[in-house]
């Protein structure tokens, strides 16, 4: 168990955290969340020993191990095989096993063990660090945003991985869904204090609104009652009959205290600006293909049309082309073959990976949003900075100075400045926390237009998504339907079910005469009912139940804000003990319904692949 008491630690004039305690327990996962700037990291570094609190005290047992994915890139052996060697435990040396496993997992394959780590890109290197850390088992886990450098595919394995882990595990990361499928509490860092709950993250995020709402209320009211006494105090201070009560409501008055209004927690809120089109197609692509090197395409004859209301979803592994196609639509690169057809009042927002190294180092934040459409005024561009957190002084930060969530603010101030009708978004989510991630979700929700984005947020994917182009092996293809349908209907060719056979396309499966058809698959649909409906049931009496406690909650929650409003101290103890109550059987509840439509979810497509394999 690690126990942290009292904790405070500021920079400067910034104070991050203010006598904060908590403990991990055994076997605990926990996410951490918070705004970008609140200290997620800095609070990871301590429990490290890699930064000091200024006040306070961490415990942790003897001989406790904790893991922690290092930044800073040094490797020393020849080959990547040997590199992840080094992160194995002494007792493990010889389990090579484990460090393919757990590399294949990441995204590595058997072409590329062999190589020297610094040959690496950058992202391949951090898969190389976290790898390392994984297969050292510590007993803490510290992840900080490990997704960042992880495709699609990857973060499907780890967050198998990390649900099936025995130790204790810190995540840190903008993808609610990953760390929802994976934590069982959520720690928030919130008015430099910690608040740690069971469950998801939208019940921490629900408790802190309701205590922010209740505590309002109470402020008013106590707000109330000392203008009333002041009042009194300032009428009859002079009155000798009326001392003794004035001198009650001074002595009730420096007891009570004042309660401090709330300091507004500002969020993102902007709205990409829509210039009007009246045709249905934006673009076409037909038939085009592109390699870099001759012998290998990265994309070979597609064809599809962005239609003017469509949100298209690019998906794959990294490396296969993606950001490819977005700078193909984009035109800053040219087809080997095929063509291009833009609509002549096509008017495009490009959110580019590589458009963060094109910002001017020494441009303002203001500046450098200006200059994306130089005819718009400068208020025009600082109210969009205002929109996006530059307030005031922030506004004119430096480019150089700024952090990576902070360019890719300004990066989505850009598209801002104008009027467009197709948006192309690079991966906007890295580097944004889980509230910016929310704003610009609903951003590209309410955009009238169309949306083509590359993204591995899951929780993106199943909001946006109506349309996929997908890369998957050598690849690439049109599916047209949503995200949830693609995994349910096809999946990723690099994700096996246990014990299922491996079926490539040179595989080859004995013909059977269409009564033998008939029957396999009567066979097969008859035990798949036989697993599924059971599951099904289950999943039925626990939607019925929580809908039963998220009334009971409702109702808790409107007679404590009416205990609150009546001062009814008593009475708001008694609601709020049950109210945290039926939150945690609410949460463990949801947990478990989490956890059984994954059964359910792997199940039916365990069935669908077998009935598909002998269609």
């Amino acid at each position: 168990m690690i126990q942290v008491n009292n904790l405070s630690k500021s920079f400067g004039d910034q104070k991050l955290f203010d006598n904060i305690s908590f403990q991990i327990n055994l076997q605990e996962k926990v996410g951490l969340v918070g705004r970008n700037g609140y200290g997620k990291t800095t609070l990871l570094r301590m429990l490290i020993n890699e930064d000091e609190p200024d006040n306070g005290s961490i415990s942790i047992p003897k001989n406790y191990k904790s893991g922690y994915v290092k930044q800073n890139l040094r490797f020393t052996q020849d080959t990547i095989l040997k590199e992840g060697k080094l992160g194995l435990p002494d007792d493990e040396k010889n389990d090579l096993w484990k460090i393919e496993k757990i590399l294949f997992g990441l995204g590595f394959n058997k072409d590329i063990i062999s190589q020297y780590p610094l040959n690496l890109s950058g992202g391949f290197q951090v898969r190389l660090n976290l790898a390392k850390t994984l297969l050292s088992n510590p007993d803490l886990l510290l992840l900080d945003e490990p997704t960042n450098y992880l495709d699609i595919t990857s973060i499907r394995w780890l967050t198998g991985f990390l649900q099936n882990w025995k130790g204790e595990l810190i995540l840190i990361t903008h993808d609610r869904t990953f760390m929802d499928k994976i934590v069982t509490h959520i720690m928030a860092i919130h008015r430099k204090k910690i608040k740690k709950m069971k469950g998801a993250t939208e019940n921490v995020y629900f408790q802190i609104a309701k205590e922010e709402e209740i505590y309002e209320k109470e402020r008013l009211n106590d707000e109330k009652k000392r203008k009333s006494s002041e009042i009194f105090i300032s009428r009859f201070r002079a009155k000798a009959r009326l001392g003794g009560l004035v001198q009650s409501r001074i002595k009730m008055l420096a007891k009570q205290g004042k309660k401090e209004k709330l300091e507004q927690v500002k969020d993102l809120d902007f709205r990409f600006r829509y210039k009007n089109f009246k045709a249905q197609t934006l673009a076409t692509m037909e038939n085009i293909s592109f390699s870099y090197e001759k012998d290998k395409p990265l994309i070979n004859d597609l064809s599809f049309f962005v239609g003017k209301k469509d949100r298209i979803a690019v998906v794959g592994p990294n490396g296969k082309g993606k950001s490819t196609l977005l700078r193909l639509m984009m035109g800053e690169l040219k087809p080997n073959s095929g063509k291009i057809k833009d609509h002549n009042f096509l008017s495009t927002g490009y959110f580019g990976q590589t458009n963060k190294e094109k910002l001017h180092p020494d441009h303002t934040v203001e500046e450098e949003i200006a200059l994306s459409h130089p005819k718009k005024d400068r208020q025009d561009a600082r109210n969009i900075c205002g929109a996006l957190l530059f307030e005031g002084d922030d506004a004119l930060k430096k480019i150089n100075v700024i952090s990576g969530g902070e360019k890719s603010r300004v990066l989505l101030g850009k598209i801002l400045v104008s009027e467009v009708n197709m948006l192309l978004l690079d991966e906007p989510t890295n580097h944004l926390d889980m509230e910016s991630c929310d704003a610009l979700l609903a951003a590209i929700d309410d955009f009238e237009g169309a949306v083509v984005i590359v993204t591995h947020n899951e929780m993106f994917l199943h909001a946006i998504a109506e349309r996929l182009i997908v890369f998957d092996g050598r690849k690439v293809f049109l599916y047209e339907g949503k995200y949830a349908d693609f995994l349910n209907k096809i999946g990723w060719s690099t994700e096996e079910e246990p014990g299922s056979p491996n079926i490539n396309e040179n595989t080859t499966i004995p013909k059977m005469n269409t009564k033998e058809l008939r029957k396999q698959k009567a066979e097969i649909i008859q035990e798949k009912s036989k697993v599924i409906k059971p599951i099904e049931i289950k999943i039925h009496k626990l939607e019925e139940h929580l809908h039963e406690l998220e009334n009971e909650n409702e109702l808790l929650q409107t007679q404590l804000i009416k205990a609150s409003e009546e001062s009814e101290g008593k009475i708001i103890g008694e609601l709020s003990i049950k109210i945290n109550n039926i939150q945690n059987k609410i949460s463990q509840e949801y947990a478990e319904l989490d956890k059984i439509l994954h059964e359910h979810e792997a199940q039916s497509k365990l069935y669908d692949k077998k009935l598909n394999s002998i269609s």
